[in-house]
């Protein structure tokens, strides 16, 4: 008998909501950098914004708290989330992502987790967030179960997998 009696079946994460201090710096970085259009917006208060290529009426909402807002103390003395990720179809995506993130300087990591290819980054408010690509089931190495973090390497992942090879497929669709 399961410990809890109740339990729903999640399928995936529909949408994130986020409270920022700056709505139109946030729309910029999210927009600007990441793609992200938006959909509906409330005056600087609030906006709703969904992803390239997504179905969901949104994927992001945002929500102006003021600039005097304190930072977020989520994993520094206090529980919280330390970051949501979102996937794109293909390494030379993932590249030219990485390239925006450089030009922002909100770039802080990239790791190769063997069944994800990872970039991790800041929005403007230190909110942390991932961009990943999934390496195709057929092809997870099998040995590892496709877990480890090493330094990733787009440019040789691209000649191994493919600059465009769709990724994901079957693993998380």
């Amino acid at each position: 008998m399961p410990r809890y009696r109740y339990f729903m079946p999640i399928q995936r994460l529909n949408h994130a909501v986020l409270y920022v201090r700056n709505l139109q710096a946030s729309l910029d970085f999210y927009c600007g950098v990441l793609g992200f259009r938006v959909v509906h917006q409330i005056d600087t208060r609030a906006a709703f914004l969904q992803a390239q290529g997504s179905s969901n009426d949104h994927d992001l909402g945002l929500f102006a708290v003021g600039e005097s807002a304190i930072g977020s103390a989520a994993g520094h003395g206090s529980v919280g989330m330390y970051h949501l990720a979102w996937e794109v179809d293909t390494l030379d995506e993932l590249r030219r992502i990485r390239g925006a993130l450089e030009e922002f300087g909100s770039l802080i990591g990239a790791s190769d987790h063997g069944a994800t290819k990872a970039l991790y980054a800041k929005d403007p408010d230190g909110l942390e967030f991932e961009v990943s690509w999934l390496v195709p089931r057929d092809q997870v190495d099998k040995e590892s179960g496709g877990m480890k973090t090493e330094r990733l390497n787009i440019d040789a992942e691209m000649v191994k997998y493919g600059a465009q090879t769709q990724g994901g497929v079957g693993v998380s669709h």
